[in-house]
């Protein structure tokens, strides 16, 4: 029989079917048969495999060129450049590959998974198992507190069910005899025996988590990084061609063009760029984790830096998922009596939400509930749908309740029951559950004193969290599967906005998906289909939620948030879990992100840079002068040097963009093209102080200059004002001055591969590239912004 059947079908035909004694259960035989035959009831989670995880950092755009250096450096006979390429490559890939193994182990820390425990029928004996071992047709019992192992159809009993995880639905259900409850859901009042229909991936929880697995997240900074890659070596395999027929036209031996080309590619690849990802991100996920964030996936920082629409399912995000008095309507009494009475007739013991609403309304309102003394209480019975206790105080004794208005009603024996009902429809349409409040004293009948409306209310703090979003110009679309009615009073109370439609609507027309404030009656399917549509529109999605139902969304989600409560399930889907109550830290994420997007950027702006000076430099300089002005093992130093340094920018203090970040590789370009071309003629002014020395004295100067080019460059453009207006981080400066001392001892006192070079020359040197880059340039890039009105 299919699942849809089985669920459709009555008790008596699915014991029928699945060929089980009610009053017995199965055997342990015929138990461990079909255990081999439907598997664990557990949903497995894929294990990730640490060789391909550090394989793959070994197959990449910048991997593969600088692979290529590698095995050029190795047939030219170059074996010192050879060794020092291998191990960039390889202290990239293990930096990269224990950062994100470090984030991966968090999170299985975070996962601390309780065996979850099944009362269940076999060889006519209750036992406990563990959940993992039910099968179809195993004869279980639930209760309040527990949660459903697995899909189940009741025989008989009547329980009230939150499948909020399940649905997003904010109230419980009723579930009785023939009606399924489903995995992963929680029993809040009853008690029910029923018979297993599914488990494991066919249940309603393993269809959502299949769905997880399906739900592919996108990685923007391989694209980011290859992107970067790509006009790398554009500017190179240009450089390369006209050096080329240079070489040729001048009638040289076409092999003596090789070392060039390898100097050329060794300077344009970005070696440090993954590590300073890494480091910059592992960095930014240690200081979210103070503040109660758990990065779990570390380029979901760099997807918060430019995310601009957040997906917030309400259940449990926007609110709390926990019921609260919302209205009292006095009846026959005041608005003090009818709470009064509510609360006497509920028991803090059974930690029931609904008693727990009244007792806490009762104590905010200040009302002495001790003053009476609770002689007799009778908890809330599926058959009569109230709680009932017999309360005395100063000799006068009162029989009080509090349930359904049918219920109520009847015992009340009211006749015209039409206002009440009107009244608690009004209360209905914004999500409120009603129940009345009736007394009896002392010979006489039930009194209905009064009704009082009981919904989930919105977090304290999600209005200012929503602001604070717009505020960073991040859109919210809250997501429900409450009823619309419900949806729009939520919405318009914490300040989403008042455009809330169905998402059937939005099925009907996509286009909607761009005005809409939230969406309402959405099931789990839905959830992950809108991220997709809003991310197909070309918005960078953020997802929060806690339940089963959100994992789909939040695995797709380009930055997937899991709250504090949220499940299991939900957790391993997202790539950034909250540690702490509520969503403040969100922003706090937000903020952290953009400002390790601005270092990044930062560092990019520098690296292209750079590239222009050190490699349209290099070139230019062998077709005028036939001269390689820098040895292969100078610029392998020379970059080894200067990443030193930009692995520091990852500590850098610098301010975060306002606006959600957009990575302009080609604005970023320009930028670099104009300010790299007034570095080139800078570069040849140095070059014309020194051309009369001997080629190895010049090759140690031109590494000299380029790496004090390129680091007060960084100085330079760290700084979108004049550079002197922040410092840099401690670390970093740090860094810088270490550099330049190695270096200054380096090119004085020389090294196997570099040639000493005379002190004067090398203070020359230093001073030209300090006033071209901190003097000229720095009013160069002002000048840039001034008149090209690019923001960079």
């Amino acid at each position: 029989m299919e699942k849809e059947e089985l669920i459709k079908a009555d008790v008596q035909k699915v014991v029928e079917i699945l060929q089980t004694d009610v009053n017995k259960g199965l055997s342990e035989k015929e138990a461990q048969e079909r255990l081999k035959k439907y598997g664990y009831n557990a949903v497995e989670e894929e294990k990730r495999n640490p060789l391909k995880e550090l394989g793959k950092k070994f197959w990449n755009a910048t991997a593969w060129v600088l692979e290529v250096a590698a095995v050029l450096s190795y047939v030219l006979g170059r074996y010192l450049d050879f060794y020092i390429i291998v191990a960039l490559i390889i202290f990239n890939a293990f930096l990269s590959f224990s950062e994100e193994q470090r984030a991966n182990k968090a999170l299985e820390l975070l996962k601390q998974k309780l065996q979850v425990q099944a009362r269940v029928l076999r060889n006519g004996e209750w036992k406990l198992i563990p959940a993992r071992l039910l099968v179809p047709g195993d004869i279980v019992r639930v209760r309040a507190g527990d949660f459903v192992p697995a899909d189940v159809k009741i025989i008989h009993g009547e329980v009230e069910v939150d499948q909020s995880a399940l649905t997003g639905e904010s109230l419980s259900v009723y579930r009785r005899n023939n009606e399924v409850i489903y995995s992963g859901s929680i029993i809040r009042r009853g008690e029910a025996t029923g018979i297993v229909i599914l488990t494991g991936q066919n249940t309603y929880f393993g269809k959502t988590v299949e769905l997880v697995k399906i739900a592919k997240p996108r990685l923007r900074v391989e694209k980011v990084v290859s992107k970067i890659v790509f006009w790398m070596m554009i500017i190179v395999v240009a450089l390369l061609g006209v050096s080329g027929i240079v070489f040729i036209l001048k009638g040289e031996n076409i092999l003596q063009f090789l070392p060039l080309a390898l100097v050329l590619i060794v300077a344009a690849i970005p070696i440090a760029l993954p590590a300073m990802f890494s480091i910059s991100l592992a960095l930014g996920s240690q200081e979210l984790s103070k503040a109660g964030v758990l990065v779990t996936r570390l380029d979901a920082i760099e997807g918060a830096s430019t995310m601009n629409v957040l997906c917030s399912d309400k259940t449990g995000t926007i609110t709390l998922n926990k019921l609260s008095v919302h209205r009292v309507i006095p009846i026959n009494g005041d608005e003090r009596e009818v709470v009064l009475y509510g609360a006497l007739a509920s028991t803090e013991a059974n930690q029931d939400p609904i008693d727990l609403a009244f007792i806490n309304k009762a104590k905010e309102m200040g009302l002495d509930l001790t003053s009476w003394q609770v002689k007799e209480f009778i908890p809330f019975d599926p058959s009569t749908r109230r709680t009932e206790s017999f309360v005395i105080k100063e000799g006068k004794s009162l029989r009080l309740t509090k349930g359904s208005i049918d219920a109520i009603s009847k015992l009340c024996g009211l006749e015209n029951t039409e206002e009440i009902y009107m009244k608690a429809e009004e209360e209905a349409k914004i999500g409120c559950r009603v129940l009345a409040v009736a007394k009896r004293e002392e010979g006489e009948k039930w009194k209905l004193v009064g009704l009082v409306s009981l919904r989930d209310p919105p977090r304290p703090d999600s209005a200012e969290l929503i602001k604070e979003l717009k505020d960073l110009g991040v859109k919210v679309i809250m997501l429900t599967g409450d009823a619309e009615p419900i949806a729009k009073q939520i919405a318009k109370e914490v300040g989403i906005g008042e455009n809330v439609i169905r998402v059937s609507d939005v099925k009907e027309k996509p286009e909607m998906i761009e005005k809409v404030d939230g969406l309402a009656e959405v099931y789990p399917e839905d959830k992950y289909s809108v991220v997709k549509l809003l991310q197909q529109k070309g918005y960078v999605v953020g997802m929060t939620g806690d339940g089963v139902n959100d994992a789909p969304a939040l695995r797709q989600a380009d930055v997937g948030i899991a709250v504090s409560n949220a499940t299991d399930v939900a957790k391993a889907a997202a790539a950034v879990v909250l540690t702490l109550p509520g969503l403040r830290n969100i922003v706090d994420m937000i903020k952290i992100g953009r400002q390790i997007y601005e270092r990044v950027r930062i560092w990019v702006l520098s690296r292209i840079t750079r590239t222009f000076q050190n490699v349209i430099f290099v070139a230019l300089a062998f077709i005028l002068f036939a001269k390689f002005i820098i040895s292969t093992f100078g610029m392998v130093l020379l970059l080894f040097m200067f990443d030193f340094v930009t692995l520091t920018m990852s500590t850098d203090n610098v301010s975060w963009p306002k606006k959600p970040a957009v990575w302009n590789i080609n604005q970023l370009v320009i930028v670099s093209a104009i300010l790299g071309s007034i570095m080139i003629v800078e570069s040849f002014i140095a070059l014309y102080f020194i051309l009369s020395l001997p080629l190895h004295v010049m090759q140690t100067l031109i590494f000299a200059y380029l790496l004090y080019s390129n680091i007060f460059n960084l100085l330079n453009v760290r700084e979108i004002k004049n550079f002197w207006e922040s410092m840099p981080s401690k670390t970093m400066l740090i860094s810088m001055i270490a550099d330049i001392i190695i270096s200054f001892i380096i090119v004085t006192f020389g090294i196997p591969g570099i040639t000493p070079a005379p002190i004067k020359y090398t203070i020359i040197i230093f001073g030209l590239a300090l006033f071209f880059n901190l003097i000229v340039n720095n009013f160069v890039k002002l000048g840039i912004e001034k008149f090209t009105k690019i923001q960079w």
